[in-house]
């Protein structure tokens, strides 16, 4: 089923981030552009993070925000990043599918760097701001495969479990200066990056995209559908608000019931 829903509202309704700065890795596109726009509306100063330094600007240009152009898997890169951020969503991602024996080891290490030690650089980096605010909100975009596994994404999988345990290890310590950690945990959302995975998918196997979709991507999905990223990007945002102060080192599954089976 390709058919989307179309969200009533971002998911800012009574969250008031004015006076909050904001930042969200890759943020070009997807679920990360969802977010930066979302946090916006809620008055959040947004730094929008992304390797594509068009799709950077685009979205800095229309929230207006500020667009900084790196490379996550290079460290060195990432100190330029401010520190002064009481809002840190790590969504930056990106998947490579092969067997275990044929997974190229560079690949794997690429992986690792963007979606592991990327977060872990970015929260040595602000925690210490969000301390001394006493104030401090670390989203983290993991996937159902930070709880499950499939096979073929052992790259991918091992990403976003050690994501998983880092964003506790951030609770734990956050907790008495006012800091929360949580993971949100989607299944297959409508982005570029799944879109290819489609298209790769009906190629390999000489089926429309919509099968791939219904039989392939949604095949343990007991909700029949893509989740749209302003649905990811509202939980982000609401995980930011007055009412979820108590709720940290959590994994929130927006799965339509795949690790419910």
């Amino acid at each position: 089923m390709t058919s989307g829903i179309t969200p009533q509202s971002d998911g800012t309704a009574g969250i008031d981030l004015a006076g909050r700065t904001a930042m969200v890795t890759g943020a070009g596109s997807g679920i990360g552009r969802a977010c930066a726009q979302a946090l916006a509306s809620a008055g959040a100063q947004v730094h929008v993070v992304d390797l594509d330094a068009e799709a950077a600007k685009s979205v800095a240009e229309e929230i207006g925000g500020h667009p900084h152009v790196v490379d996550l898997s290079r460290s060195e890169l990432i100190e330029g990043l401010p520190a002064d951020i009481d809002i840190l969503v790590n969504n930056a991602g990106l998947q490579h599918v092969a067997p275990l024996t044929a997974f190229p080891p560079e690949r794997f290490e690429l992986l690792q760097k963007v979606m592991v030690h990327a977060p872990f650089l970015l929260l040595r980096q602000v925690l210490p701001h969000m301390s001394a605010r006493g104030w401090g909100r670390i989203v983290n975009i993991s996937s159902v495969h930070g709880l499950r596994a499939s096979a073929f994404k052992a790259g991918y999988v091992t990403a976003k479990h050690a994501l998983e345990g880092l964003s506790k290890v951030a609770a734990l310590e956050g907790a008495p200066h006012g800091i929360t950690s949580n993971c949100v945990n989607p299944g297959y959302v409508r982005t570029p990056l799944v879109e290819q995975q489609i298209a790769a998918q009906a190629a390999a196997h000489g089926i429309g995209p919509d099968q791939v979709i219904d039989e392939v991507l949604l095949n343990r999905s007991a909700i029949k559908r893509l989740i749209e990223p302003q649905e990811v990007a509202a939980i982000a945002v609401w995980l930011c608000g007055p009412h979820t102060g108590y709720i940290t080192g959590a994994s929130l599954p927006v799965d339509g019931g795949w690790s419910a089976a």
